[in-house]
């Protein structure tokens, strides 16, 4: 299917949406003043609450739609129900100005309110969202290469608040800047106990009423990513998963895209979403391919802010050809094929799983800390970006499966691995090796260079064509000198330990063949940048 047009698909939204609103125009409604707000700085999340019905089932019974002008452009969003008679309008404005706004209902009290805001600047701390740049990396919306370099804590948001705030420290001591996280709860093993809040109404049998969410678990997620946000973490959010004994992950159709829908209304408007439409989506026996297409495309529809949209798999992997996918998101270590998938795709990798950093008995479980560094070298090298995780037991308790300890992979909480200090090294080192200077630099990234006799990869100039820094990672070899061949420009050359974070400094300069003494030590990894002569 090709892809469709985002005004073309809103205007084929919910056909029954539309021909409830079409008889409760804003025209139809009784003029009233605009409310004004106070500014919101550009990326920021306006939000407008608006008094509407309560009886009935509001989540399904009212429509609410608004449309934000800014001069001649306009955007379509949803509104949607936050409970006790409270309707809720969400937008994140990116361009500087003053915007305006009108509602759809066909609910009287809600049709045809009108509202205006200021867009002021950006804070200093917000780039706005993610996207995809260079074909193969990232930036923020005002240029600023992104790197991820991030973590997975499926269900802490889940977990008691100590464990959340002991997260959120973590995440930033380590200098994670993405969290892999799940909207619904999780149930597998050692993830036993019962979150503190659930999606859904549910009654004293502990059924569940998919046609009513609950607000009050919808806004605690809101609240962790507006923390995610604070820390400079993109969430990376998972909106549907297996490991489940509630019922979400065999909703029906309705519910499931009624449930989409009703998160996009509400986070979308959110700078640091990144939309995972599944976890392991293969191992979700009651939905098929063709309801993952389905889910994909609702989240193009619904999400006015084009936030990143991947999925998950755990033996089958999912078509990432399809242009609704703006990135891949693996289960494997097969860094050896990301240069095919590349070429294929044209997109961003992740190695979102390349197993986890622990002690379990399971063998995806168990990797050394020095293991896991080595991994997310052999990803940046091959041009792409690589997902950490941990699974540490603590050895002085009983191995008991049917408990829940508190384990990062799923709960969150403290680390106490060794590669996250590496993984952070590897992060500083890249962002001063492939960000260039300027919001118009042609080339922000590391590319692999193709069939390389050692491992390498390099950053290009404002040009797109010659080579600004080149780093070689040798892996498991331990050459005690090689012949680098240089472009002819004059580079610097540094050695680098990845597990002891040093960097030092070799003298003079090189270009084109450079014999150079290395250490002849396994996993050593060398960086070239070039001379760039200073001006008056």
């Amino acid at each position: 299917m090709p892809p469709i047009n985002r005004r073309e698909m809103l205007k084929l939204a919910s056909i029954t949406s539309l021909a409830t609103l079409a008889s409760a125009s804003p025209e139809a409604a009784s003029a009233e003043p605009a409310t004004e707000h106070g500014p919101t700085p550009r990326w920021g999340l306006f939000e407008a609450a608006l008094q509407g019905p309560a009886d009935g089932n509001p989540f399904n019974d009212v429509q609410l739609e608004a449309t934000f002008t800014l001069g001649h452009r306009t955007i379509d969003i949803r509104g949607f129900y936050d409970g006790k008679g409270v309707y809720k309008l969400r937008f994140m404005p990116d361009t500087e100005g003053e915007w305006s706004y009108i509602t759809r209902s066909n609910a009287a009290a809600l049709n045809g309110k009108s509202g205006k805001f200021t867009c002021s600047t950006a804070v200093t701390t917000n780039h706005g969202p993610v996207s995809v740049r260079n074909t193969h990396h990232f930036a923020y919306a005002d240029g600023t290469p992104y790197f991820p370099f991030g973590t997975t804590c499926y269900a802490w948001v889940h977990q008691g608040e100590d464990v959340q705030r002991d997260t959120l420290e973590a995440l930033q001591k380590a200098h994670f800047n993405k969290i892999r996280m799940c909207v619904f709860p999780k149930s597998y093993e050692y993830n036993h106990n019962d979150p503190p809040f659930y999606p859904f109404e549910r009654d004293a049998k502990g059924n569940h009423d998919f046609s009513r969410p609950n607000p009050a678990f919808f806004a605690h997620i809101e609240q962790r990513i507006a923390d995610l946000q604070a820390i400079g973490c993109e969430a990376d959010l998972i909106l549907f998963h297996p490991y489940d004994r509630w019922g979400f992950s065999s909703m029906p159709a309705e519910a499931d895209d009624f449930y989409l829908r009703y998160v996009l209304a509400r986070m979308s408007a959110f700078p640091n979403i990144w939309w995972s439409l599944a976890n392991e989506f293969d191992l979700m026996k009651a939905k098929s391919v063709q309801d993952f297409d389905r889910f994909f495309h609702i989240v193009e529809q619904d999400d006015p802010f084009c936030h990143l949209r991947s999925i998950h798999y755990s033996q089958v992997m999912y078509d990432y050809t399809r242009p609704w996918v703006t990135h891949a998101s693996l289960q494997t270590s097969d860094f050896e094929s990301a240069e095919a998938w590349l070429k294929t795709w044209r997109k961003p990798i992740c190695f979102d799983e390349v197993k986890y950093e622990g002690n379990f008995a399971s063998r995806w479980g168990n990797l050394s800390g020095e293991e896991m560094t080595r991994r997310f070298w052999l990803g940046v090298i091959a041009g792409c970006y690589v997902t950490h995780g941990e699974t540490y037991l603590d050895p002085d308790t009983a191995f008991d499966e049917t408990a829940s300890p508190t384990i990062p992979w799923s709960h969150g909480g403290k680390l106490r691995g060794t590669s996250p200090a590496r993984i952070a090294f590897l992060r500083k080192l890249v962002e001063n090796t492939a960000a260039l200077p300027g919001t118009n630099a042609k080339r922000t990234g590391l590319d692999a260079q193709p069939a390389a006799y050692y491992l390498n990869a390099s950053s290009v100039d404002e040009t797109g064509k010659d080579a600004e820094a080149i780093l070689y990672y040798f892996d498991y070899h331990q050459p005690i000198f090689y012949e680098f061949a240089l472009p002819a420009h004059d580079f610097t050359a540094e050695m680098i330990d990845p597990w002891n974070m040093t960097i030092t400094v070799l003298p003079g300069t090189f270009k084109g063949k450079s014999k150079i003494r290395l250490s002849g030590r396994p996993y050593q990894a060398v960086r070239f940048r070039r001379v760039r002569l200073s001006t008056p």
